[in-house]
């Protein structure tokens, strides 16, 4: 009976790894801004499975590093501000990128500077055709 319990407890540890492994655990994150376009965001798991959103240029209103207090720590991330249609000075979401790898602040305002010269050149194209 003991074996019993205990295969029966090796099991479910497994099985509850495997789903930890596909639905939970984020091997790697990646974003790709493509003024025109818009922006796409992909996660991979650990089981290889990929999840992406994308993201429509027109949605975006602007990029921008944002700062949370958490544990007594200051942890920076970057979010994407998303169009009210109502109002269009207005914020109708704030989506927050690279939750699982957590990049240092330099990284991130590297990705800030590259997402900002896109937004920029989106902004200044209709103008200048």
């Amino acid at each position: 009976q003991n074996s019993m319990v205990l295969s029966a407890a090796i099991f479910i540890t497994l099985i509850g790894l495997i789903i930890y492994l596909h639905f939970v655990k984020i091997d790697q994150e990646s974003l790709l801004v493509i003024g025109s376009l818009g922006i796409q965001v992909t996660s991979s798991y650990a089981s290889g499975k990929e999840s992406t959103t994308f993201i429509e240029m027109g949605q975006v209103k602007d990029v921008v590093i944002n700062e949370a207090i958490h544990m007594q720590k200051v942890i920076y991330y970057l979010c994407i501000l998303l169009r009210d249609p109502e109002d269009p000075q207005g914020v109708s979401e704030v989506v927050p990128l690279f939750q699982s790898s957590k990049p240092r602040l330099d990284c991130l305002i590297e990705v800030y500077k590259s997402c900002q010269e896109i937004l920029e050149q989106r902004k200044t194209a209709p103008q200048s055709s």
